[in-house]
């Protein structure tokens, strides 16, 4: 197993890796919309914040050496459900190949953030 770590995506804010690559597999923790910089939700909506969690996911990666056409399952937290098909616009730029998902409705996300997206894919 190999943590992965980039510094364009956030620093883990708990006892986690942004990633583990194992058999060929890339695991990632889930990504909510932090900046990497000042680790500060951005986006005040959630096509902002799905945005940024993007960029983040496409950040982990790219440091593990793979993109988002080799996406085979991704997993969506929503804390609105009535924020889906927005979210799909963003989402559905990103994920072209149309990987495994499910979505789900939660009570809250850290730091506030309106999304968390995770992944699985390969290397």
């Amino acid at each position: 197993m190999e943590k992965i770590h980039t510094d364009k995506a956030p620093a883990a804010v708990g006892p986690y890796s942004q990633a583990i690559a194992a058999n060929g597999m890339l695991y990632t923790s889930g990504q909510i919309p932090l900046d990497p910089q000042t680790g500060a939700i951005t986006g005040k909506n959630i096509k902002e914040q799905a945005e940024q969690v993007m960029k983040n996911l496409m950040a982990v990666l790219e440091a593990a050496g793979t993109n988002a056409g080799k996406v085979v399952k991704t997993l969506c937290f929503l804390t609105d459900m009535n924020d889906f098909a927005a979210f799909n616009e963003v989402y559905a730029r990103y994920f072209t190949e149309k990987p495994a998902r499910s979505c789900v409705e939660v009570s809250a996300l850290p730091k506030g953030a309106l999304c968390e997206v995770e992944l699985v894919a390969v290397i």
